[in-house]
């Protein structure tokens, strides 16, 4: 989850939806893993207060406590089995790190320069508990940049990772970004949590970078929402889809969905058990 220092690499922020369709693939998996039920148990998201760390000039053990509380309050939040998580600072080139084991204890590292950024520390750590719970729930993809877009995934979608989302900031001289999915791409994730919890972040956000981001990956959520053969579609988008074999995504879990004939119907999703209107 790399930090950008200088100017004239910000530009090199990936940026747009290079990855949709992992992250539609992680949002039905998680659907699958959890089933529609345990999503729901998610319904609140992470209040920053939760997660806040003391601000630089306290003391370093002062540091250390708030860390270990973030992860506490994140351990909660995911819903894993009480356990201790030790946070410890160290240099390395990523922003964080865990080690997956079978417990009693979870260690996570995060990167030396926290100890200055601490207001990213709760974000750093979403992330990184998330990956103790996928091991946990033994839901993987195949392949390493595969399961670090499905944790920003999870993240974000069970409720903490519009911290991360919130970490993402330009300006002409400086810029952070952390996570492995692209600003917008977090923003659509949120989006789609958003729908199935009636919950609006915009208040949440301090960075307007990625606030606006957030706005984006709204826009491509609704679209979603406008596939034929879905009633929300209109009359002259579903006219030209016709002569398909009747296949389409779900826009809450991006299950594949089948229907035909040529009368308006209800289609029932049968993983997240979302109803949707379609017409002909």
């Amino acid at each position: 989850m790399p930090y950008v220092p200088h100017s004239d690499a910000v530009s090199r922020v990936v940026r747009g939806f290079p990855h949709l369709d992992t992250v539609r693939a992680s949002i039905t998996a998680l659907y699958r893993r959890l089933s529609p039920d345990g999503v729901r148990r998610y319904e609140l998201s992470l209040p920053a207060s939760d997660v806040a760390v003391d601000a630089l000039g306290a003391a370093e053990d002062g540091l250390h406590l708030g860390a270990q509380r973030a992860a506490r309050a994140l351990v909660r939040h995911l819903r894993l089995p009480e356990a201790r998580m030790v946070v410890a600072f160290r240099a390395m080139e990523h922003a964080g790190s865990v080690e997956l084991s079978a417990g009693p204890e979870y260690f996570v590292e995060l990167n030396d320069r926290f100890r200055v950024h601490r207001q990213d520390i709760g974000a750093v750590l979403a992330h990184e508990v998330t990956h103790v719970l996928l091991h946990r729930l033994g839901l993987s993809f195949p392949t390493t940049a595969e399961n670090e877009i499905l944790t920003d995934v999870v993240t974000t979608y069970l409720g903490a990772g519009w911290l991360l989302l919130d970490a993402f900031r330009q300006d002409r001289l400086t810029g952070q970004k952390l996570g492995y999915l692209t600003p917008e791409e977090f923003g659509y994730v949120l989006a789609k949590r958003s729908e199935v919890f009636h919950e609006d972040p915009s208040p949440w956000f301090t960075s307007p970078v990625a606030y606006e981001a957030w706005q984006r990956g709204r826009e491509e959520a609704a679209r979603d929402w406008r596939r034929p053969p879905l009633a929300g579609a209109g009359r002259v988008a579903r006219r030209l889809a016709r002569g398909g074999d009747g296949v389409f995504p779900c826009p809450v879990c991006g299950q594949r969905l089948r229907v035909s004939g040529a009368r308006r119907v209800k289609a029932r999703c049968g993983v997240c058990r979302t109803v949707l209107e379609c017409a002909p």
